[in-house]
């Protein structure tokens, strides 16, 4: 029997959908503090670790990634909530990082924490989901729980199973399909990492070399460190550590507006940016214009 394709499971067409989703929230007029833009995305890695090892990220390679299994810990949340407070944070959180998320053993009770402050989102590979658990992840008022599906279209099936058993509404499930191989980039916006791998068909960034991450999103490491972006795996440079300081201080500090500016103007002569091929140009643009007016460019 001829084996039968879904109709919009391309990964084109996943990607457009996921870029599409984000826009609301990463590409609206962005809020202020003290005159300074703030960031409208806020990524946690809630686990230095991962049960899987896929060939097109950094954990592959145990010398690059290896699995630490550190978690962030709920003092480290508290931390951030009040410092959230403090500049009336009105942006969203997505739980994904360098880790699986659902292998932090307090992922509710943080996923609750953060979403008295915005939209919580979570990225999972779904390989500890039961339907109790995506019932438990809707009860800790989670925003949205996007499962990428990486065996193949026979997943798709079995996780709306889960979703009808869970009780949960089925628009709080994204099924983002990631199965391809590397000609297809596997279903993803492939970049090398920061210069970390070496696979799949990836472009080069923007041609003007510009990057808007570090205007609108920050990655928060489990034990508080700071970086530019998710695609630093390396995590070569932290901006500065949230147990140590406020993060407005940290956000708005002359490490990370040094980058900023840079990265504005299209330079990416500083590592980890230097080996980027990241086009960082897709979502931002009010930040960037928000920081461009700041730096008086």
């Amino acid at each position: 029997m001829e084996k039968k394709i879904l109709r919009n499971w391309s990964s084109i067409d996943t990607r457009l959908d996921n870029i599409e989703r984000k826009v609301r929230i990463l590409d609206r007029e962005p809020q202020f503090f003290n005159n300074v833009p703030l960031p409208s995305w806020i990524e946690l890695s809630i686990v230095d670790a991962c049960n899987r090892a896929c060939s097109f990220c950094p954990r592959k390679d145990e010398s690059i990634a290896p699995n630490t299994y550190h978690q962030m810990s709920m003092s480290l949340i508290e931390k951030l909530c009040a410092d959230f407070k403090k500049i009336n944070f009105e942006g969203a959180f997505c739980l994904s990082g360098y880790g699986e998320p659902t292998l932090n053993k307090n992922i509710y009770e943080i996923t609750y924490k953060l979403s008295i402050l915005g939209a919580v989102e979570l990225i999972t590979n779904g390989d500890t989901l039961k339907p109790s658990d995506i019932k438990k992840h809707y009860d800790s008022n989670l925003s949205k729980l996007i499962i990428s599906l990486y065996d193949g279209e026979h997943q798709i099936e079995k996780f709306k199973q889960m979703t009808k058993e869970s009780g949960v509404p089925d628009d709080f499930v994204i099924l983002r399909n990631t199965w391809y191989d590397d000609k297809e980039n596997f279903g993803l916006l492939l970049t090398n990492r920061a210069g970390t791998i070496d696979v799949g068909k990836q472009t080069k960034y923007h041609e003007d070399g510009s990057c808007y991450y570090p205007s609108y999103t920050s990655v928060i490491e489990w034990n508080g460190d700071i970086f530019l972006c998710c695609h630093d795996w390396q995590r070569r440079i932290a901006m500065g550590n949230v147990m140590q300081k406020d993060f407005f201080e940290i956000w708005n500090s002359g490490i990370y507006n040094k980058y900023r500016k840079s990265l504005l103007c299209g330079d990416r002569d500083k590592k980890p940016c230097l080996d980027c091929n990241a086009n960082g140009k897709v979502h931002g643009f009010k930040h960037a214009d928000a920081w461009k007016k700041t730096f008086k460019m």
